[in-house]
């Protein structure tokens, strides 16, 4: 739709990044202010302004240093399109396509990241529904950027809708029957992780034949016996992020993500301190509780890298906070 060195408004488009089914995104200059930033302009531009509006919208509501930000949304020579942050880097699935399994380090960093962007989008309501490598950014500087919500939906919208949405390597059970909720995510992320530690997708895409067999879990293979140097906890998280009863997986990324911590050997949970009394101990769960209600973004002071609301300790470099 747009060509190289084609003004925009203020925008001056350098390159095509990349293109999806939703839209594609180029990179552009803006000439006020000389910087780089992303436009994403969607395949259907002859929908309602207000659903138009409904992705940049959505993508308002969240601020997260792990999630890619949104400038704002215009619409010039009757194109619409969002500005975006422009991010740096490569895709995740780019690079398991290069290096095949990541280490073990760089795989638990990545997916805390991602926990963390994912968390986030959740507590505000926020559905990703297409959560996916590709649609996973990793900056220069290894920080992860969760991208495309663009299939998103907020849960009480998503929870009553019945359109099949997603990519079907990634989608759990239940997404194919229309009925995507927190925990679908969740099962996403869990094929994500498989593809970091292993290489390559726990099966090939599902056939609507398959359906009863993915239900089942009968078609998945414990990453440990692709990967043997996958210990044995982290193999563990994998398949209950992958459970297909959605009561068997993590409700939350947040258990997810203490789970890998704990694995990791840095929990985010605190130890009971010793001779603590019971209303210590309610105290301390009714600050943890206020802190559920209103997460604030919070960073390594050693590293700058994104923290979890509740750890103490950095989980990429092990500084304690």
């Amino acid at each position: 739709m747009f060509f190289r060195g084609q003004i925009i408004g203020k925008y001056k488009i350098l390159s095509t990044i990349g293109s999806g089914g939703f839209g594609t995104v180029y990179l552009a200059e803006d000439t006020w202010i000389d910087k780089k930033v992303a436009l994403k302009v969607p395949h259907k531009q002859n929908l309602d302004f207000g659903e138009l509006l409904r992705e940049p919208r959505l993508l308002a509501t969240l601020n997260h240093p792990n999630i890619v930000a949104i400038l704002t949304a215009e619409k010039q020579e009757n194109v619409f399109f969002i500005v975006m942050e422009f991010v740096p880097g490569e895709t995740l699935e780019s690079i398991i396509a290069r290096d095949g399994a990541l280490d073990l380090p760089r795989a638990l960093d990545y997916t805390c990241q991602i926990c963390n962007a994912v968390d986030h989008a959740h507590r505000q309501g926020v559905l990703h529904r297409d959560l996916r490598p590709s649609n996973v950014l990793v900056a220069d500087n290894g920080l992860i950027k969760v991208a495309d919500f663009g299939t998103s939906r907020f849960l009480e919208i998503a929870a009553h809708g019945t359109t099949v949405i997603g990519s079907p390597p990634y989608m759990a059970p239940e997404q194919f029957q229309g009925r995507a909720v927190f925990a679908s995510d969740i099962y996403s992320l869990g094929v994500t992780m498989y593809q970091m530690f292993t290489g390559v997708l726990p099966y090939d895409t599902p056939s609507p034949a398959d359906l009863d067999r993915l239900m089942r879990g009968d078609l998945l293979t414990a990453p440990r016996l692709k990967n043997p140097k996958i210990p044995k906890a982290i193999n563990d998280i994998v398949l209950k992020a992958m459970a297909p009863e959605i009561t068997a997986r993590y409700q939350r990324a947040s258990e997810l993500l203490d789970e890998v911590l704990a694995a990791r050997g840095g929990s985010g949970r605190r130890t009971p301190r010793p001779g603590s009394d019971a209303s210590s101990d309610v105290e301390e769960i009714q600050t943890r509780l206020k802190a559920r209600e209103a997460p604030q973004p919070r960073f390594c002071w050693q590293c700058r890298k994104p923290l979890h609301a509740r750890s103490d300790r950095c989980p990429f470099c092990g500084e304690a906070q």
